[in-house]
């Protein structure tokens, strides 16, 4: 039986209502630095994002009677407030009748290798309490009858530890956060672009002293880019990742992250070569992932030629109408591009069969009105002809209804309606997708209290690189959470954001100003909607889902070349607001040479096909096969079991990107806590280790 579910319901879950900012503090003076009259703003401690993972730090430090401000280029407008999918997942423990155990969720978050074992724990251990406390500021999590939480399976997840609260999870933990924050009235400055940090002292004590930005709101005649100074001897990056960074991406727009700003104070980077593709609506329309019911409804996918022919394109991938249905249900909750999905006719075949049709330039759909076509010669679509784990969850979610829209809607009303809101029907038109990119799991390497290699420099949420190769579905939005509860303990502990700083860093801020001035040329032949093509058309051609040698070592060179070149002759700006923009495309050219720098690393020494990327290799040991034959130019190396065990660091020195290996951190499973013993290190602040910041 279907419920219809109240209007109400539909619009309090998918159209979520963000609070309003309270008004913004004035600066604590002015200065005149490089020439400019600068804004001066002085605090304890300078979130940078306002997202899920930075709204988190920041009430967290408030709480605890810290002086914390949050700068953000757009209030509201970043991947946690304008990103989800059919059920955007929560991934958090599960209860014991599941069989789980913080020890066991924790061998589950770092399954796929180049992941610090010692993070998995924390991350584990921290999901029960970041969920309890979610749900105590408001978040309406499912319940059953006795109040349990309603829970499902995600991708690279065994057990069903998933939960959520419909399309827009991430959202409405943004929203809570946000009220709760105004409430405890952290400081917000809206439209507040961080373009440089500013650090002191040698490379062996470098720390963090302030940070620069660019602010519409101090824009004057005298300094018409509205460059600001933030002095705060700590900030914590929580601006998600580079989404500017692919064409082909189910980012928001404007999501540029923060991993060129580091890369330039010194910041130590890891993992940069995992990330998450899969399939998704493209980012001229809405951008939204298309898993879990969306494909789980079990719609007809289909290509268009550029004279409208249609093509059932997944007949030439398939041995029968079964295996195809079954296949593209499974990308429901084996939704990321797996390299290994794509043997044995998996569902990741699916992914490359639409990677393979958008290449030739057809454009794909899926239409809810039609079930998939039968194979020529096979018999057509069936319910009762799918494979056995497929048949199971639609008999026990009660999908047995004859057509996809009518299983979607039994299964997620909110699918439909949220896609609606944006004038877009699929109970009425074929929607149209892609394979996108959708993740980093790379970033800022922190230790297990999100500190960098940068005194003062904390990282949360998309910007730490806390993931490994695989992650199951919700890790990223619980890792934000306890991470960034994490880092806020941390910093409240060191008592360096107890009061507003009140350094005199005058010296420091004018070079740092110059050199951001020297970035931007008004005469540049280099202009942002060229650098912004040449970077995305790159990252999405040779750094996408399938990626070879040579390809990744011909962009890298190119990627060298472009930076060169805006070193040299800088970034072009008209208006203010292009400069801003000139300044994140920089750091952005910069963040793709160190992408293509981890992988071109990665490939040359061995590096196999895993969870981004199929590595595409001649003498590959691996062969996808379709009902066509073998796809002779997709074989690929395996991985290597010692890649798992490591993760690529890079950072820059001077204008060289460097790289090195580093083993991942362990942790003993079978080491066990003793109150007595181990109560003093809490009383006295031991387990914060803050003598390694001295």
């Amino acid at each position: 039986m279907t419920i219809d579910v109240p209007q109400e319901i539909l619009d309090a879950l998918t159209d979520v209502d963000m609070p309003r900012l309270p008004p913004e503090a004035a600066p604590s003076g002015t200065v005149r630095l490089a020439g400019i009259e600068v804004p001066v703003y002085r605090a304890g401690c300078v979130v940078v994002g306002s997202g899920a993972a930075g709204l988190r730090a920041a009430v967290e430090m408030k709480r605890r009677g810290d002086d914390v401000v949050i700068v953000s280029q757009s209030a509201w407008g970043g991947t946690s407030a304008c990103s989800g999918s059919d059920k955007q997942t929560l991934h958090t423990a599960n209860t014991a009748d599941q069989g789980d155990n913080y020890k066991a969720m924790a061998r589950a978050i770092r399954s796929g290798g180049a992941m610090d074992e010692d993070t998995a724990y924390v991350e584990a251990v921290g999901s029960s309490r970041m969920m309890a406390s979610l749900q105590f500021l408001g978040l309406p999590l499912p319940q059953n009858a006795f109040g349990g939480t309603l829970r499902y399976q995600t991708d690279h997840d065994e057990v069903g530890r998933a939960t959520s609260c419909g399309p827009r999870t991430s959202r409405l933990m943004v929203k809570v956060l946000a009220e709760e924050a105004i409430r405890l009235k952290v400081p917000f400055y809206n439209q507040t672009t961080a373009v440089k940090i500013l650090t002191e002292g040698d490379r062996a004590d470098r720390h963090v002293v302030g940070i620069l930005v660019m602010r519409a709101g101090d824009r004057t005649e005298e300094n018409p880019l509205g460059i600001a100074l933030f002095v705060s001897g700590v900030i914590v990056l929580a601006a998600g990742g580079p989404g500017e960074l692919y064409r082909d991406s189910v980012y928001p727009n404007g999501c540029f992250g923060s991993l060129g700003l580091a890369l330039e104070a010194g910041v130590e980077l890891v993992n940069l070569t995992e990330s998450q593709f899969g399939i998704g609506t493209r980012r001229e329309g809405f951008p939204w992932n298309l898993s879990g019911t969306y494909v789980q409804a079990i719609p007809h996918i289909y290509s268009l030629d550029a004279e409208g022919a249609e093509y059932h394109f997944l007949a030439e991938y398939y041995r029968s109408t079964q295996e195809l249905a079954s296949n593209v249900f499974r990308k429901g909750y084996q939704w990321p591009f797996h390299a290994t999905r794509m043997l044995d006719f998996g569902s990741s075949l699916v992914d490359l069969a639409i990677y393979r049709e958008t290449a030739a330039g057809r454009r794909v759909f899926m239409d809810f009105n039609r079930n998939p076509l039968p194979l020529p010669g096979d018999l057509p679509f069936s319910l009762e002809r799918l494979d056995d784990d497929v048949r199971l969850y639609l008999g026990n979610a009660g999908a047995g209804q004859q057509m996809p829209i009518d299983r979607l809607k039994h299964m997620n009303p909110l699918a439909i309606e949220l896609y609606r809101r944006y004038k877009i029907d699929i109970a009425a038109q074929p929607l149209e997708f892609a394979v996108n990119n959708q993740h980093l799991n790379g970033g800022v390497m922190v230790d297990t209290w999100g500190r960098s290699n940068l005194g003062g420099c904390y990282a949360v949420g998309e910007a730490a690189g806390t993931h490994g190769v695989t992650r199951p579905g919700g890790a990223a939005l619980n890792a934000g959470q306890v991470f960034g509860t994490r880092a806020a303990e941390h910093i409240s502990a060191s008592s360096k954001a107890k009061q507003a700083a009140g350094e005199d860093i005058t010296a420091t801020a004018s070079a740092g100003i110059i050199a951001l001035l020297g970035a931007l040329h008004t005469e540049s032949p280099l202009a942002v909607k060229s650098i912004r093509s040449e970077i995305q058309a790159r990252m999405s051609d040779r750094a996408g889902i399938i990626c070879d040698e040579e390809g990744v070592s011909s962009a890298l060179i190119e990627a060298r070349k472009l930076n060169a070149e805006i070193r040299n002759k800088g970034v072009a700006y008209g208006r203010a607001a292009e400069a801003v923009r000139g300044v994140q495309w920089r750091h952005m050219a910069l963040a793709s040479e160190a992408v293509l720098a981890a992988l071109d690393f990665f490939i040359r020494n061995g590096g196999g096909s895993r969870g981004a990327r199929a590595i595409c290799d001649a003498q590959g040991e691996s062969l996808p096969l379709a009902h066509s034959g073998p796809l002779q130019e997709y074989r690929f190396r395996k991985e290597r079991q010692a890649h798992r065990e490591e993760q690529i660091v890079v950072w820059l020195n001077g204008d060289e990107i460097r790289l090195s290996t580093r083993r991942n951190r362990m942790f003993d499973e079978g080491a066990k806590s003793f109150f007595e013993r181990d109560w003093p290190a809490w009383l006295t602040g031991g387990i914060y280790d803050l003598e390694a910041d001295e």
